[in-house]
């Protein structure tokens, strides 16, 4: 049976069934009152990285001990530190930034990415036209969502690109759904990585890749899987896999509340670590 996954978390424990991998270094930390385990993979050689079938770079993900996503609404506070932290971690933040969120808003499971970009703070603008007001402490943040390309005729990298040519970020910072193969992060966990990202990759529709080496500036990219393949249903249940062609994608029956919590989840965490100095409640109003 083939896996597809966008987790390097996944495929580092498929590849490292049968003992240790060169390669790879791999740490782990807990946020106990958030709820959040953190588990931190850096693929340090093209021959780990191939065993993975993932770039090499750094990946971090953050999983929910309580349940999906979804269901931790008491713990949103400590679980926004602990995203903002995890991102100050993977990549150096610097005051110029373009978040771009990726997907599709006529598919459900697939709007995480321009739902997540429309809650993060937008200040490019009050940088450049707003002279009378102090500015110093906002980082000069662009948003953009990048749409799909059956609905733009345009490849997201494409429209991503053409935006970094005229705002010149020093970061990118891409938001997507993504598809994993084990029911225990289906919605529970979250992906963050400096290698960038093809998108549709995990369901086997992969679109040009966002990365440094396409977009000419680092990437960081930030997903939740939200996705998972129907034969992985099917054996957890009875150890029978499916046929190749009859295999199905499917998602969680509250897939819109899931959306929804962590969009806004997303959109939190990236504001307080694009922002540090500024007070959650002083990125309430903003964001509003």
């Amino acid at each position: 049976m083939a896996y597809r996954t966008d987790l390097a978390l996944e495929s580092e424990q498929r590849a490292n069934v049968s003992g240790g991998l060169a390669g790879i270094k791999k740490q782990e930390r807990n946020y106990p009152r958030a709820g959040l385990e953190v588990t931190e993979i850096d693929v340090l050689t093209r021959e780990a990285a191939e065993a993975l079938g993932k770039p090499v770079g750094r990946y971090i993900t953050v999983k929910c001990t309580r349940g999906r996503l979804s269901d931790c609404v008491c713990d949103t506070a400590e679980q926004t530190e602990c995203l903002a932290a995890e991102l100050s971690r993977l990549v150096k933040l610097p005051r110029r930034i373009l978040a771009a969120g990726l997907g599709s808003t006529a598919i459900t499971p697939d709007s995480l990415g321009p739902a997540a970009a429309s809650g993060i703070i937008a200040t490019r603008h009050l940088k450049r036209l707003a002279k009378d007001l102090d500015t110093s402490e906002l980082s000069e943040v662009s948003v953009i969502s990048a749409g799909v390309m059956a609905q733009t005729g345009i490849e997201s990298a494409a429209v991503v690109k053409a935006l970094c040519d005229e705002v010149r970020p020093e970061l990118v910072i891409v938001i997507d759904a993504l598809a994993c193969s084990e029911l225990e992060h289906l919605g529970s966990t979250v992906q963050l990585c400096n290698t960038g990202i093809s998108p549709g990759s995990g369901v086997g529709n992969a679109r040009a890749e966002l990365s440094e080496a396409t977009l000419g500036v680092p990437v960081c990219a930030v997903g939740i899987p939200t996705v998972t393949d129907c034969s992985v249903i099917a054996e957890a249940a009875g150890g029978k896999s499916l046929p190749e062609h009859l295999g199905m994608i499917v998602t969680p029956k509250d897939i819109d509340l899931l959306i929804k919590r962590s969009a806004s989840l997303l959109s939190a965490g990236i504001n307080r670590a694009l922002h540090p100095t500024l007070s959650p409640e002083e990125l309430a109003i903003l964001s509003e």
